[in-house]
């Protein structure tokens, strides 16, 4: 009897290394996984097979810019470690994100610091004060 190295079916070749979906799209999000979300969800009867790539390269868009952005805060802050503040200061002062996201509360998160102009000492110039000291303060009555 021969030895053959020829798999079973009639395939030539050795076996190939599966290949992911995540792989073959260059991404990082995992493709196959959400596409079996999409499936288990049930939000349409049908869709189409680059569906689940397209909105795996999405998410991992947004989450690349505001992880970029809350370590820019991060670095800002002299911290080493993203904490939920720097990703509220992130999203918050990004007009996109922020617009994205405007609904949504960040726990941990904090406010962003603001103070209303009226509630600041008003500045005090010399031209201002010579100003004041001529004009009466209520115009009298003839």
């Amino acid at each position: 009897m021969e030895s053959t190295s020829k798999p079973a079916g009639g395939r030539s070749g050795g076996e190939k290394k599966a290949v992911s979906k995540s792989v073959k799209a260059g991404l990082q999000f995992p493709v196959g996984r959400i596409a079996r979300f999409l499936k288990k969800g049930r939000y349409a009867q049908r869709y189409g097979g680059g569906a689940p790539v397209y909105f795996a390269a999405v998410l991992e868009y947004l989450a690349a810019e505001v992880l970029e952005l809350a370590g820019n805060a991060a670095r800002d802050n002299k911290k080493n470690r993203i904490n939920p503040r720097h990703l509220q200061l992130a999203v918050r002062n990004d007009e996109e994100l922020g617009k994205l996201l405007q609904r949504v509360t960040i726990a941990s998160g904090g406010v962003l610091p603001n103070i209303n102009p009226v509630l600041l000492p008003k500045k005090t110039s010399s031209s201002a004060d010579s100003d004041k000291a001529s004009k009466p303060k209520s115009p009298k009555k003839a």
